[in-house]
């Protein structure tokens, strides 16, 4: 989401903490990593010995922004994408359900942050609209 849409009004805020082994345990069953994240998510995480972390991080933002969204109904999880240039901040590429909730709400971007440490991580969001005084 984004765009040259002036936003600051918020919609809605969401936050998600995860323990990292039950992140591990999802991805114990068959294709799990490929139902929970995109081909560009999997590969923002890495091989190295962050990679769980790095994961349940992302899957802490999904759910962070499902309910800033409104937590109402199903999104599926490839409907928000966590985003992360090297040296920039996360961002979140909303498709499908995910961005027809953000419309139907007002929403014109979603701000998103994420931490780990140790056995758990943690993701905040908050979802944004037009500023009603802007208008």
């Amino acid at each position: 989401m984004g765009g040259g849409e002036a936003a600051g009004h918020v919609l809605g805020v969401g936050v998600d903490l995860v323990e990292v082994a039950r992140v591990e345990r999802l991805l114990r069953h068959r294709r799990a990593a490929d139902r929970l994240f995109t081909p560009a998510e999997r590969a923002a995480a890495g091989d190295g010995a962050m990679r769980l972390e790095r994961l349940a991080a992302r899957f802490a933002a999904k759910e962070a922004v499902v309910k800033a969204l409104g937590g109402v109904g199903r999104l599926g999880f490839h409907d928000i994408e966590v985003v992360r240039p090297p040296g920039g901040p996360a961002s979140v590429a909303l498709r499908g359900r995910a961005a027809e909730r953000a419309r139907e709400r007002g929403v014109v971007t979603v701000l998103v942050s994420m931490s780990h440490v140790g056995a758990y991580a943690v993701a905040q969001a908050a979802a944004l609209g037009r500023c009603p005084c802007a208008s």
